[in-house]
């Protein structure tokens, strides 16, 4: 959080609820969020399919499918996978069930109240990384040695300083550094979401079965 103009302004701080956003001072104005929002009963998502054909190869397969709406409420991994199969004829991911508590409490956190759609929007870090790059995808994977290099290149070039005060916040948690890179992937995108500038996917956004937009901004 902070002033994307002012990087010295720049903080970092975990969360472990989308409900703590609401006892932030100041409230931020745009959130971004790397967490599935608005969920398919059927067919996958046209804002994961157009995203990973954005992305193309290798880096489209870092996005997931997301979850149908029906495997929120499974009470194990092989019953979402089964419910999928049933009702789409897909199962799910080891990696996208791994964040279906996330992407639950995020759903019941948006459905509370309509407003708040209106400032939390999802965003996928790959995608913010190849906007931010001048259209182009990360050629290395974000685990590997080059891959956090060549995104902590762009970081440095925008908000100097700020990955060094970030970790300096956050000396005391736990966390994987490829994921505060992402972090700030996504800080960035929520700076042109904030300014009119940011690209949905899909260009007009469907909706699934409660109203929430089914679109990732990058």
């Amino acid at each position: 959080m902070g002033d994307p103009h002012c990087p010295e302004t720049i903080r970092a701080l975990i969360l472990e609820n989308p409900r703590d956003l609401l006892h932030l001072d100041p409230r931020p104005q745009v959130v971004g969020a790397d967490i599935p929002i608005g969920l398919a009963d059927m067919a996958p998502r046209r804002a994961d399919v157009e995203a990973r054909q954005r992305l193309g190869r290798p880096r489209g397969s870092s996005v997931f499918p997301a979850p149908l709406r029906v495997m929120l409420q499974a009470p194990s991994y092989e019953q979402a996978c089964l419910l999928g199969r049933q009702q789409a004829g897909r199962a799910l991911s080891r990696q996208t069930w791994n964040i279906i508590p996330m992407i639950r409490a995020m759903d019941n956190f948006l459905q509370e109240c309509g407003d708040r759609q209106a400032w939390v929007r999802e965003v996928h870090p790959e995608l913010s990384f190849q906007a931010w790059n001048q259209g182009q995808a990360m050629t290395h994977n974000k685990k590997t040695p080059e891959g956090r290099r060549e995104r902590h290149s762009l970081l440095e070039a925008t908000f100097p300083g700020a990955h060094e005060a970030a970790c300096r916040d956050l000396v005391h948690e736990r966390y994987a550094p490829d994921d505060l890179l992402d972090a700030f992937a996504v800080f960035w995108t929520a700076a042109r979401i904030a300014q009119g500038r940011a690209i949905r996917l899909p260009k007009v956004p469907e909706k699934d079965a409660t109203g929430l937009p089914m679109e990732i901004v990058c």
